[in-house]
């Protein structure tokens, strides 16, 4: 259909057209546009103009199935504007550009939806309007046939939402308005309420707090109708409170908060790439979207998932109000856990403001969300972050072609290492760029090469990840090396400057981390992934290493902690505690019992990383442990309508007869690979693991909420925590509801790069004077390992009795 020169050329000696008539004027037959009909073998025919053997000009084509195309040709292609007609009824009227709907046209269906807008090789693609047959509604961004970018969805009930949207889901930052006057303005990930946001109910009460995959997650602050509050825009730079310093609410995409009105789209434009036509025959299907209506019922205190046919789900939930006065100045902080409120506090709002204000300004400080270029003032700060993109694209793009083979030696150490000059006009090597000129170096090409290699690590996304348009973000430490931490904007890989003196130790023991981490597929040590350096105008030199980041994962991690098995020193000021703090040893409150197989093969593991780092003499390492909590089984009731049976059968309670409220608790289940992402990641780690309790198979864990996911060592791992809190130690204002959770455990060790040399040597003679040798941190190689090793089994993961 796109191209009909070969249909014409074969039957043109069977309907060959009657010699040209004599003309008055002289001229040349082949080249005269002639107006004719032709008709084929197969049951086609066209009508209209000719050049030479082609339709060229305007006319009409007819499929023997009924089919039909008027309007313009060139070459025997459709091309300019015109008009296609299916059997079914279906029609479409615009641009058409060989043989393709290209450019800006309308499509209708016959089962009343409507399409006006523009296409890309018969795919709806760039700034459109579609009305589906349910009456929904949709006007904005369209990239391959699907809503990606900014548009307006009004379902037919009267709900609209207004803001980003990605792979024909709500995606980013938006607004959903109901009918009955809620409002929700915040983050959205794959179609459910997911980051930080701000729920305001129809009385005038509002929620502020964050959310993970449509259920309220994590800390929050609910303000009564006619309670006092601060200025929404100021909520919006305070921190949040979801995975990270990344999830304020500002990491969405820009959405004025008042104003959130997207202009109704012009359709104009036009493209000139071209795909497959195979499409264009086949009646296009509409995106199903049904309304993401919030129910509510009167009296009752949960909330409950309503299901519809886009795969999301939306939540109906209570205001939660409490009947107040114009004049109410309480507040309340609230805590929850998949939709559970744990924790509840009420606070006074004139005592609130002055502190939370003062409170919320240090946080802000302490997580804002900020670019790696900040490491400099003026003009350097933009120039670093740059740099390093330029450089980790040059030298991986390098090396990567380069034919696989084994390191060697002289791969390894100081002098193995590529240096090159980025001058800002470019040279025969490097390209012209924005920044300023500067030297880079990167150590161990190939070794790195191999590690990512190794660790089933693409190149290519390696580069899209660190040196995409995103940037780079920095995060803060939880420790006191003084060290710039950076994530990358898929939160895949963490970046870290490093000391000269960390720079050394890293490289004497690269030889002996190679060979470990190729021994040994899971240990939980930091994987590597290159290590560079940037001299910058003036001499100043900026050394950094590439990690995986293991916390990356779809799960929140609600708390975090480092522990090293030392008691000096390991707690953390209250005052400065917020829900992205990393916690120290005596902050731990909790023990985690988990399948004895599982704490078999990771004590295991942690004896032999020991052991490693033992032999390189070094010290100061610690557990790195990120914890997801899920709603404990007592309280996982809550979640459900007092009532199933008596609610609306299109409530969408239950899909294909799986109840859609999360189960109680964690379920171990036999390992099936097609049934969970295998692919590989910057934190995973080996084979999954096998558990005592499923006779010794390998398993994956089912998350309420979420889904099947891999258990490997340090990743996914699930546990019940036990908590240990006195009465005595409980704020008489605070009320904890349980003591018992199920969580999902990361963790790996961190921090490798500390020798004990004679500084440190120094350092224990001098603190051993005033506190008790085995407490501090600082402690020989041997002592370190076995009191990390001994405090991680008698205090964090102790056997079951």
């Amino acid at each position: 259909m796109t191209c009909l020169k070969n249909q014409f050329d074969e039957d043109s000696e069977i309907n060959a057209e009657p010699p040209c008539p004599p003309c008055p004027v002289s001229c040349n037959v082949r080249n005269v546009e002639r107006v004719n009909m032709k008709s084929f073998s197969n049951g086609d025919f066209y009508v209209g103009d000719f050049k030479e053997v082609l339709p060229h000009g305007k006319g009409k084509y007819t499929w023997s199935d009924g089919m039909a195309y008027e309007g313009d040709w060139e070459g025997g292609k459709m091309t300019g504007k015109g008009v296609l007609l299916w059997p079914s009824g279906e029609k479409y009227n615009g641009d058409i550009s060989g043989g393709y709907l290209h450019g800006s046209g309308t499509r209708t269906s016959p089962d009343g939806s409507l399409y006006e807008g523009q296409w890309r090789m018969n795919i709806q693609h760039g700034v459109g309007r579609k009305k589906y047959p349910n009456s929904d509604v949709y006007e904005g961004e369209w990239k391959e046939g699907e809503h990606e970018g900014n548009g307006r969805y009004f379902w037919n009930n009267g709900n609209k939402y207004t803001g980003n949207w990605k792979r024909g889901k709500m995606h980013g930052r938006g607004v959903m308005e109901w009918i009955n006057g809620d409002r929700y303005n915040g983050c959205w990930l794959n179609g459910f309420r997911h980051g930080s946001g701000i729920y305001q109910y129809a009385d005038g009460g509002y929620y502020f707090g964050t959310w993970t995959r449509g259920l309220k997650d994590g800390k929050g602050v609910f303000y009564p109708a006619g309670t006092k509050r601060p200025s929404l825009k100021k909520l919006c730079i305070s921190p949040g409170y979801g995975n990270g310093p990344k999830s304020v609410l500002s990491q969405c995409s820009s959405l004025n908060l008042e104003e959130h009105a997207v202009k109704k789209p012009s359709v104009k434009r036009s493209f000139s790439e071209k795909i497959s036509v195979s499409g264009v025959l086949r009646s296009s299907g509409r995106i199903s979207h049904k309304s993401s209506e919030m129910s509510r019922h009167s009296g009752s205190s949960r909330e409950f998932v309503r299901h519809n046919s886009s795969g999301t789900f939306s939540l109906g939930s209570d205001a939660g109000h409490i009947e107040v006065q114009e004049d109410a100045t309480v507040v309340y902080e609230r805590e929850y856990m998949q939709g559970v409120m744990i924790k509840e506090r009420a606070r006074d709002y004139t005592e609130l403001s002055p502190k939370g204000e003062k409170k919320t300004k240090r946080l802000a400080k302490e997580t804002e969300k900020i670019s790696c270029v900040a490491i400099f003032k003026g003009k350097n700060s933009y120039h670093l972050m740059l740099n390093l993109q330029l450089g980790i694209r040059y030298t991986v793009g390098k090396i990567t072609p380069v034919p696989k083979r084994e390191v060697r030696i002289a791969d390894f150490g100081d002098r193995a290492r590529i240096t090159m000059f980025f001058p800002r006009r470019g040279s025969r090597l490097t390209p012209p760029h924005k920044s300023i000129d500067f030297y880079w170096k990167d150590y161990c090409p190939m070794v790195f090469r191999n590690l990512r290699e190794m660790f089933k690590l693409d190149a290519a996304e390696y580069m899209m990840s660190i040196c995409g348009d995103d940037g780079l973000t920095e995060i803060s430490s939880p420790g006191k090396s003084g060290s710039i931490f950076y994530l990358s904007h898929d939160d895949k890989f963490v970046i870290k400057t490093l000391k000269k003196s960390e720079l050394k130790v890293l490289l004497k023991m690269l030889p002996k981390y190679y060979n470990h981490v190729k021994e040994h597929e899971n240990t939980l040590i930091t994987k590597f992934f290159g290590v560079h350096q940037i001299t910058l105008p003036g001499g100043r030199k900026v050394r950094f290493v590439v990690m995986g980041n293991m916390f990356c994962t779809e799960l929140r991690i609600h708390r975090r902690y480092d522990l090293k098995g030392s008691t000096h020193g390991r707690c953390t000021d209250k005052q400065k505690i917020h829900e992205n703090t990393t916690l120290k040893d005596l902050d731990l409150s909790y023990e985690f019992h988990m399948d004895k197989s599982l704490q078999k093969f990771l004590f295991h593991q942690i004896e032999v990383d020991c052991n490693f780092l033992k032999s390189q003499q070094i010290i100061d390492y610690s557990l790195l442990l990120g914890l997801h909590f899920r709603a404990p089984e007592q309280l996982n009731g809550l979640l459900e309508p007092p009532n199933i049976e008596s609610l609306p059968a299109d409530l969408g309670l239950t899909t294909e007869g799986e109840v859609l409220f999360p189960s109680k608790g964690l379920l171990l289940v036999a390992h099936e690979p097609s049934s969970v992402n295998t692919e590989p990641g910057p934190h995973i780690r080996g084979r999954p693991l096998r558990a005592f309790s499923l006779g010794d198979k390998e398993v994956d864990v089912l998350v309420p909420g979420t889904g099947r996911l891999r258990v490997q060592l340090g990743v996914n791992m699930p546990a019940q925590a036990n908590q240990k809190l006195s009465r005595n130690e409980a704020d008489a204002a605070e009320v904890e509801l349980f003591e018992v959770y199920d969580v999902v455990i990361y963790m790996g060790i961190i921090d490798i790069l500390q020798e004990y040399n004679v500084k440190k040597k120094a350092e224990h003679a001098c603190k051993s004077v005033k506190f008790d040798p085995l407490a501090i941190s600082v402690v020989e190689p041997e002592l370190y390992a076995q009191r990390f090793i001994d405090f991680l089994q008698n205090k964090v993961f102790p056997e079951q009795p």
